[in-house]
């Protein structure tokens, strides 16, 4: 038991920064892994001791994440009473900006795959296995969002989503 909470610990960091750039929020991102967290805890006797526990987590926080999107909420901003000084934002700051608002241009699809290969540093099959869908399909939609990256920072038109219709 000590054993499966240390790894579950050490695999916190990276939990905070997939759920950060998942949800480019960082409230959202401590809410989500408290919930990954809290529910990992609770099934940790479903976890294979012999298995990955950071694969096991990320899928749990996958369903977690999809479940909180399905959920009616409230957009809440928070106030900052504070105005920034215009020459103290850095281009650093800005580029990490127009990244963040790149990322959250992309369709949860594909930022999801784009975050688990780059940022998480995972392979294709464990995408595919951790996101259940065929490993041809994390490919296409990691080609899909290097490619809207790339146009965006171009500054090209930006293609829209397409929409299933039912």
């Amino acid at each position: 038991m000590s054993d499966a909470r240390e790894q579950l610990i050490a695999c916190l960091p990276r939990l905070r920064r997939y759920a950060r750039a998942l949800t480019g929020d960082r409230t959202r991102a401590d809410d989500l892994v408290q919930d990954t967290v809290e529910r990992a805890w609770r099934h940790l006797a479903s976890w294979r001791s012999d298995g990955d526990m950071r694969a096991w987590l990320f899928g749990i926080m996958h369903n977690v994440h999809v479940d909180q999107l399905r959920r009616p909420h409230l957009q809440t901003e928070a106030l900052d009473d504070t105005l920034p000084d215009a020459k103290a934002i850095s281009q650093a700051d800005l580029t990490l900006d127009e990244m963040a608002r790149a990322l959250r241009a992309l369709p949860d699809e594909q930022r999801e795959v784009l975050l688990l290969v780059v940022l998480e540093d995972m392979q294709y099959d464990e995408v595919a296995a951790l996101l259940n869908v065929p490993i041809g399909t994390v490919m296409s939609r990691l080609s899909r969002a290097r490619q809207r990256l790339k146009v965006y920072r171009e500054g090209g038109p930006q293609v829209p989503a397409l929409k299933v219709i039912k």
